[in-house]
């Protein structure tokens, strides 16, 4: 009896003392300060590492890399060290012994050390996770996710298995850091309606929370990319928010995926951009390596000052050598964007471009051809080494998006002969090919073929068979189509004149067999894809009408203005008009705060085309600290969009002086549009025209060309008629013709020269509207000249709109016929 006790207690000392070393042992790896300290451990206590011991080592050594600055990691000394092989080994060995958590996190800890994805130790863990799955906890289920989607394994059973879970546990997730990791890891493996669950899931823990890390609202961006989800503002808005609130703690690189991912979903904040401005403009000077620098010229470059510009430009270059594959694609999108016309830089970057070509994959290869062309690159070595490249792609390319796109970057190489391998190729993806790839097909064969016709080249005959045969496949593809969303998604990319000549009309039809899927949920797309081609269909506007206003709740107020656009532009009233515009400008008005201050200046001019003055809206756009908070916005936009914005703010300036005198609104745009004018002075001018006015009239003082009208109207006639009809010369008022400044611009409605008209005199304004004031399958004049006709006439002008499909008729092949048609319209004879 007195020998078991001693043999019990040695035993219980024996497991005390290994018990302390044991916890001796943990507390002396989780005190580590340096990779080496740990290694050092492992050495000297390979054999007492326990299941617990080795994932906390390994944790470590990630922990130890993540505290550093990312140039500082050393990676790659941990992995390639004997002890963080035996650490391997000894996980792979205990891996059955280890806790849930501890599988997972040493999943994760190999992963961010770089460990490859095919090692046999990551294979292990992933299936001995796989096999603990439904018991795992929602944190650490989410963290495996993750491993998963950094392995790549986007459709992987596991993530299918991974998905189901989150399907049904979904009500059960409260934190917005958990479900944006699962959102992101599950992307590729879920159905439509499980996509809609998780986007109003996250919108709710979006806004339950009054502080979320901005990683949290970025994964989200990244959901809606990863499913190709556009223009979802009521998602955007919110993550904007939380990124303004946490805009101290963003970097370059949050900062350039951020606004990345805006350009790739459709969605812009100025607001977002001016933050963004000031903070990348006070760290300017920083030092920065070619990856750091290549984010801050991508985000800064096109919204930055011609200072700030010009030492981006000059810091590029002297970098340029630095550059990788990838910096060197992003300097070249960037410059595109800012249509920067940098020799010096543009050369430096073709010159390293030389030793990274080989690097590009095919559709970079595209990308980057489109850079130089637009850039007016004229490095002949270059584009040869890219046309052979690309031929090296279109003889392997299997997938029709690829060959498509090859066709089209080599379509865009300068002086490029259509060859056997391209019709051969374009023939074999033809039946498999989208729209747009059709269109991409097309948009190169058609100026082959205009080439080649120039040259006498042999191969315009290929081309022209090629090309009915892909016409052939567009009317088959639309005349099968039966899913208006799957069409509309398709028709997003597609523009260019084969598509507007040879499929619009066969496409207009195919909506309207498909009318009765158009839903609240695709009417913007729908009205976006009627602007972009400019044809007035009445039944689908009447459809997209009675959608809009019995669903206007559902859709977001962005969408309406879409919506708007479309039927102000047209000029299309439709049977419900007071009903459909009334209903829409009573939810835009209750929803201002949706739209940025840029935003409302471009809605306040298409309600003012449509003949709608909102008083809120209008009092909005012409407060003082309005006008100013747009002139800073105006400053971090795109060149295009500013100038848009700016001429839309000048004409609804000018319809609310003419149309709606009530308000008090000051006219304070006639310096902008003298300063237009005369840049444009003289363009579109019809000589022969004014020679037969000055023939009609009696002589070339009777008539004006190209007349600033008060509240700046160009007109491209103008003359006056007595009650009698007679001519009224401009040199018997003393008005030189030639005192363009003096003598077209006038402020005011009553100025001296009308004043000075006799009385029964009338002042006509004789207009030519060519293509652009139509509808391209109508004589329906647009929202825009019916403006223009309706504020000449309150100017006091008797507006004469000669259409073009009139002027170029057979009916006025002489010049006789032409002088008679003026004659009636000057003198309005029947």
């Amino acid at each position: 009896m007195l020998c078991l006790r001693q043999v019990c207690l040695y035993t219980l000392r024996l497991y005390q003392a290994r018990t302390l070393s044991s916890d001796l042992l943990l507390s002396q790896i989780n005190s580590c300060t340096h990779e080496d300290e740990v290694f050092s451990l492992v050495e000297r206590n390979k054999t007492r590492l326990s299941e617990k011991h080795v994932g906390i080592a390994l944790n470590i050594l990630w922990q130890l890399q993540k505290k550093r600055p990312l140039l500082l990691r050393t990676s790659d000394y941990i992995r390639n060290h004997s002890q963080f092989l035996t650490l391997c080994i000894l996980a792979e060995n205990k891996v059955e012994h280890m806790e849930d958590e501890a599988v997972v996190d040493t999943l994760y800890s190999i992963l961010r050390l770089n460990v490859e994805g095919h090692d046999s130790l990551t294979d292990v863990l992933v299936t001995e996770a796989w096999k603990r799955l439904e018991r795992l906890s929602l944190p650490v289920l989410s963290k495996f996710a993750l491993c998963l989607y950094k392995q790549r394994r986007h459709r992987s059973p596991v993530i299918g298995k991974v998905a189901h879970i989150v399907d049904v546990r979904l009500d059960s997730i409260q934190d917005i850091r958990i479900l944006s990791v699962l959102m992101i890891s599950i992307s590729d493996v879920i159905s439509q309606s499980f996509q809609d669950r998780l986007l109003h899931k996250a919108g709710q823990l979006l806004e339950e929370k009054d502080v979320v890390h901005f990683s949290y609202a970025k994964r989200v961006l990244q959901f809606l990319q990863n499913v190709k989800l556009r223009y979802h503002h009521p998602l955007l808005e919110k993550c904007n928010q939380i990124f303004l609130k946490n805009a101290s703690g963003l970097d370059i690189r949050s900062i350039s995926l951020i606004l990345g991912l805006y350009e790739q979903l459709g969605f812009d904040s100025a607001e977002f951009r001016l933050v963004a401005k000031q903070l990348l403009s006070e760290t300017i000077n920083d030092h920065y390596d070619p990856e750091t620098f290549a984010k801050l010229f991508f985000t800064l470059g096109p919204m930055a000052g011609s200072k700030v510009r010009e030492r981006l430009l000059v810091t590029a270059e002297h970098m340029a050598e630095e550059f990788s594959s990838h910096q060197v694609l992003v300097i070249l999108k960037t410059m595109q964007k800012m249509k920067c016309r940098n020799t010096h830089l543009l050369k430096k970057m073709t010159s390293v471009l030389h030793k990274h070509l080989d690097s590009y994959h095919v559709l970079q290869l595209v990308k980057l051809t489109q850079y130089l062309v637009e850039l007016r690159c004229h490095n002949l070595e270059l584009f040869a080494k890219l046309k052979m490249l690309l031929y090296g792609f279109l003889k392997s390319s299997v997938i029709p998006a690829d060959t498509a796109a090859i066709i089209r970057g080599l379509a865009m190489l300068p002086s490029f002969q259509v060859e056997e391998i391209i019709i051969n190729k374009a023939a074999a993806v033809l039946p498999q090919c989208r729209l747009h790839h059709l269109n991409c097909i097309a948009t190169a064969l058609v100026k082959w073929n205009h080439y080649d016709q120039l040259h006498w080249q042999k191969s315009s005959e290929r081309c022209v068979k090629l090309l009915q045969k892909l016409n052939d496949c567009g009317f088959q593809r639309l005349q099968k189509g039966n899913n208006l969303n799957l069409l509309l998604e398709e028709l997003t990319h597609v523009n260019g004149e084969w598509f507007e000549e040879v499929l619009t009309e066969e496409t207009m039809a195919t909506c309207q067999r498909l009318i009765d899927q158009i839903t609240w949920a695709n009417v913007r797309q729908l009205s976006f894809f009627l602007i972009k081609t400019n044809h007035r269909c009445p039944s689908l506007l009447d459809r997209i009408a009675c959608v809009t206003v019995e669903n206007i709740d559902k859709i977001h107020p962005s969408e309406i203005y879409i919506i708007l656009f479309l039927f102000s532009a047209m000029n299309y009233d439709p049977p419900t008009n007071e009903e459909f515009f009334e209903s829409c400008i009573q939810y835009l008005t209750s929803n201002l705060s949706c739209f940025e201050t840029y935003h409302l200046v471009l809605l306040g001019h298409v309600l003012a085309v449509a003949g709608y003055f909102p008083p809120v809206l209008i009092r909005r756009i012409f407060d003082v600290s309005f006008l100013i908070k747009l002139d800073a916005q105006l400053a971090v936009l795109p060149d295009t969009v500013k100038q848009r914005v700016r001429l839309c703010l000048m004409k609804l300036n000018r319809a609310v002086c003419l149309e709606c005198p009530e308000f008090h609104i000051p006219w304070f745009h006639e310096r902008y549009c003298q300063r237009c004018y005369f840049q444009n002075f003289g363009c579109g001018s019809f000589d022969h025209v004014h020679r037969m006015l000055t023939e009609i009239l009696g002589g070339s003082h009777y008539a004006r060309i190209s007349v600033l009208t008060p509240y700046c109207y160009e007109i491209d006639f103008e003359c006056v008629l007595d009650e009698n009809k007679k001519p009224f010369s401009y040199v018997a008022r003393n008005t030189p013709l030639d005192d363009v400044e003096g003598a077209y611009l006038r402020h005011d409605i009553e100025d001296e020269g009308r004043k000075a008209l006799p009385p029964g005199a009338q002042r006509i304004a004789l207009e030519f509207l060519d293509s652009k004031a139509f509808s391209k399958d109508s004589h329906h004049l647009k929202g825009e000249p019916a403006v223009k006709k309706r504020h000449l006439e309150m100017l006091g002008y008797r507006v004469v709109q000669i259409p073009h499909f009139e002027w170029y008729s057979m009916v006025l092949s002489t010049k006789g016929e032409q002088l008679e048609y003026l004659r009636k319209h000057l003198y309005g004879i029947q």
